[in-house]
């Protein structure tokens, strides 16, 4: 088992203040009185957990969602999502890991055997009977929205079948597509791709794994370990070769850039070298529009699009780029929602015993969308498991703001999510 050492995380502890304003702002605690709160079950029981005391495990930090809220308001700098999660790893590591969070772990692997054949995986997956025996037998939510394989085939499966259309040229880029777009919503890469050649930019698609946030969420951190040193392996060449590294899931780029080298103490010079040429999209598009090299070729867009800017973007720190290039759109009016969290927090809402607490965090998000008027298309947002518990809350299609973008390059059908 790769040793739970505590470096930064735990050395932030000392720096708590108890002003409890992480839990005023707790969108989980809020709703259930299962969480005690984040000062509770992070800095607070923290001093019992460190090396050389007695195992005491506190089960309620297993309701903590991981949506860092508490991390983005602690005037301190508190690392309190961080401590959450190596405590779930020291659970683990004692009591071991259950079924379902071992499945809900993996998704590189289940995206896999599902797109082997995927109308026959949807039909397994999504039917009413098979829902209520996942959630009997395994605890996962048969309301949950849980994800659809593409019956398109992989990205994978279109770069090669377009290999020949692909851009070549000087100025390269490469792509980090993640688990959801290469099985879920090629279509999403397919737009990313589209946007990247617009720029005059080749785009290198290596074979990479699952960033391991699932893994690390779960608790399971030996196996996200492994993930994460495979992808280090596979992509700090071209990191040192100075190629800017691109993810269009921004939960997978915060793994790369911050979660996994943080919570895995990963300070080699591979993980260094990709941590520092990890992008998220729009963060390198914003950079590219400050260079004076974004093209601005935009078709209007007469569209109202309710935006949400999940915890996850909002825990790379980097304000938020996607508001920036898209009010860039002519006719495009963006409407920016100030919910905390949507409550899925990737594999939170999908547990049968937390699903309803997803919900009920997602209501601020959900009526938010409401008010915007009967009229809305699309709602947008950066992050996949997000996108799914806004269609599932809201019942209106949600789109990545890749594709948004894509469609006023006139590159990409909004509605059919194709390639034009």
């Amino acid at each position: 088992m790769h040793p739970i050492t505590w470096h930064s995380v735990d050395h932030s502890l000392d720096e708590c203040i108890k002003c409890n304003i992480c839990t005023s702002y707790c969108p989980v605690s809020a709703v259930t009185d299962k969480f005690p709160g984040p000062k509770y079950v992070g800095p607070q029981a923290q001093r019992f957990r460190e090396i050389g005391q007695p195992y005491a495990p506190d089960q309620s930090v297993d309701y903590c969602s991981g949506c860092r809220v508490c991390n983005d308001v602690c005037p301190a700098g508190v690392k309190i999502a961080e401590m959450n999660t190596r405590a779930r790893a020291q659970i683990v590591v004692k009591e071991g890991i259950p079924l379902r969070n071992w499945l809900l772990g993996r998704n590189e692997l289940l995206g896999k055997l599902g797109s082997i054949a995927p109308q026959l995986a949807n039909l397994a997956l999504h039917n009413p009977l098979s829902r209520l025996l996942a959630e009997k037998t395994m605890g996962i939510a048969r309301k949950a929205p849980l994800p659809t394989w593409s019956t398109k085939g992989t990205l994978a499966d279109w770069l090669r079948r377009t290999a020949r259309k692909r851009l070549k040229a000087d100025k390269k880029v490469v792509y980090f597509h993640g688990c959801a777009t290469m099985y879920y919503e090629p279509f999403v890469g397919k737009a990313a791709i589209a946007v990247f050649e617009h720029h005059g930019y080749e785009v290198i698609v290596p074979p990479q794994n699952c960033c391991g946030l699932p893994m690390l969420s779960n608790g399971e951190f030996k196996a996200a370990l492994g993930y994460h040193q495979s992808n280090c392996t596979k992509l700090a060449s071209f990191a040192r070769a100075g190629f800017p590294i691109i993810g269009t899931s921004t939960s997978c780029t915060l793994t790369l850039k911050e979660e996994a080298p943080e919570l895995l103490d990963m300070t080699d010079d591979a993980s260094t070298q990709l941590k520092l040429a990890t992008w998220d999209i729009f963060e390198w598009l914003r950079e590219l529009h400050a260079r004076g090299e974004l093209r601005t070729d935009f078709r209007p867009l007469a569209l109202k699009l309710p935006y949400h800017a999940p915890c996850q973007q909002r825990a790379h720190r980097i304000g938020k780029p996607a508001l920036e290039i898209l009010a860039l759109i002519p006719g495009l009016d963006v409407r920016e929602s100030m919910a905390r969290c949507c409550g899925i927090a990737g594999t939170y809402g999908y547990k049968e015993e937390k699903y309803q607490i997803a919900m009920d965090v997602g209501k601020e998000l959900f009526r938010f969308v409401q008010e915007q008027g009967a009229e809305i298309p699309y709602t947008s947002c950066d992050s996949e498991t997000c996108r799914w518990q806004l269609e599932h809350g809201t019942q209106i299609p949600s789109r990545h703001p890749i594709e948004v973008l894509a469609a006023a390059y006139g590159l990409y059908d909004l509605e059919k999510r194709n390639i034009i």
